[in-house]
């Protein structure tokens, strides 16, 4: 495919859910990535799909409607990515954090979102493994799962068969553009003619921007994820301290970490979650590894006989306001960007797509979409508005 409607640079999940909604919507779409799918942040995911981690807010508004559009998409394609709406549960054990998770449940609740307090006993009926030093929660029972790798290669099969195309091992060398108005793209092997690029390459979509001579301040910032062996059902929900939700909001560049814990249809328990912006350094940090266990065993006990499998880490891509970057570019026509999610990429990747084709295709968008606008960056720095 030389000459598609659109050309969604990143086969990620966001990229994935990109080419969907506008495959939907009735274009032809190329899928370029230099890697496989699923080959940067998303194979790096747990493939959270939450409500329960956002103030009220624009992007809670997106996440409530993404973990709905979710399931849609499980039925539109047939499944087949472990998706489970298993729930939520966020813990505290300190005066401040029961008192902060009161606040935003309550918040939440006016807002649409499902909430449930529960006490000590509350809790250790539906989780019985959990810690008796733990005697407050909220349940969330809108918190979803998927297996992020494999929502992102069944949603590209898909585009595939609805006459999209998906090419992988081709960098992206150059945005073509024409006064102003994209033209195409040039990988390090082809060139490939549309008027429409939507850049989706998650950490690297600030280096996309540059390429058109355009800007996104978008960072890496670093996690570390533990996984355990297979073993018999211990953990039910995805299960988290308070601290994760501040963690996510933070802007500091030193190391923060929370204790979250959950199973998988597989049989394994992930356990996260660390973040630190330390730019693309790669190395394997076994002092933030013991950190993650010990704070996984202060909720779980049981934890502490369970053999880890192995390590991993990705790096999530990080916006100065912590809000995605989803809408066309300020400087270059044809142009879109739909990156810097962060954590929630996974869990946002449905609405995102669905922002995206909207505004392309003209049809009204499900929500005002100007708080996720690029035009927010301004000058070659941050600039609220």
């Amino acid at each position: 495919m030389k000459n598609p409607d659109a050309i969604v640079i990143g086969a990620g999940v966001v990229g994935a859910c990109c080419a969907l909604a506008l495959t939907n919507a009735g274009l032809k779409v190329l899928i370029i990535d230099r890697g496989p799918v699923a080959s940067g942040t998303t194979g790096a995911g747990e493939g959270n799909i939450l409500v329960s981690d956002k103030e009220p807010s624009a992007e809670l508004t997106l996440a409530i409607r993404s973990r709905d559009l979710w399931f849609e998409i499980d039925t539109d394609i047939g499944g087949g990515f472990e998706l489970e709406a298993k729930g939520g549960v966020v813990v505290s054990r300190s005066a401040k954090g029961i008192s902060d998770l009161k606040r935003l449940s309550a918040l939440q609740k006016v807002n649409g979102v499902e909430v449930i307090e529960l006490d000590g006993a509350g809790l250790r009926k539906i989780e019985p493994h959990l810690s008796e030093s733990v005697d407050y929660g909220v349940l969330y029972p809108g918190d979803a799962q998927c297996q992020p790798m494999l929502a992102a290669a069944q949603i590209i099969r898909a585009v595939k068969k609805r006459g999209g195309s998906f090419i992988q091992g081709e960098n992206v060398v150059k945005i073509n553009a024409n006064a102003g108005s994209i033209t195409g793209v040039t990988t390090d092997k082809n060139q490939y003619a549309s008027p429409i690029i939507i850049n989706a390459t998650g950490t690297w979509a600030g280096e996309i921007a540059k390429l058109a001579g355009s800007y996104l301040p978008i960072m890496p910032r670093r996690g570390f994820i533990l996984v355990t062996s297979p073993a018999p059902k211990i953990v039910h929900h995805k299960v988290y301290d308070a601290d994760y939700v501040a963690n996510v909001a933070s802007s500091d560049a030193d190391l923060q970490s929370a204790a979250v814990v959950e199973g998988t249809a597989s049989g394994t328990i992930l356990i996260g979650a660390s973040r630190e912006r330390v730019g693309f350094k790669g190395d394997m940090d076994i002092s933030i590894l013991r950190q993650l266990a010990r704070q996984a065993i202060s909720l779980f006990p049981v934890l502490a006989d369970i053999q880890l499998l192995r390590a991993y880490r990705g790096f999530r891509p990080y916006a100065p306001d912590h809000l995605p970057v989803i809408g066309p570019d300020k400087n270059i026509a044809g142009l879109w960007h739909a990156a810097g999610h962060e954590g929630a990429g996974i869990g946002l990747a449905p609405a995102t797509g669905d922002l995206i084709a909207a505004q392309i295709t003209g049809r009204t968008p499900f929500m005002d979409p100007s708080a996720f606008s690029p035009v927010r960056f301004k000058g070659g720095e941050y600039v609220a508005v």
